[in-house]
């Protein structure tokens, strides 16, 4: 039996590792890194991520430093 399970996940990161981790990647957003973590550690069928605050692409994240 499949089992939907819906969660809320807060957390800090470093600027600088998130500018590595987005940099890395073209087009990577911050909701595509999280649903590829969890889809890496536990094999999931359907991952849905929403970004509610705080900057979901590197182009985001520099405009908030220059602001």
């Amino acid at each position: 039996m499949d089992v939907r399970i819906k969660a809320t996940v807060s957390f800090s990161i470093a600027g600088s590792a998130l500018e590595d981790s987005l940099a890395e990647y073209d087009e990577l957003t911050v909701e595509g890194l999280v649903r590829e973590i969890i889809d890496k550690a536990i094999a999931c069928d359907d991952i849905r991520i929403e970004l509610v605050d705080g900057p979901n692409t590197l182009e985001e994240y520099d405009a908030k430093q220059a602001s």
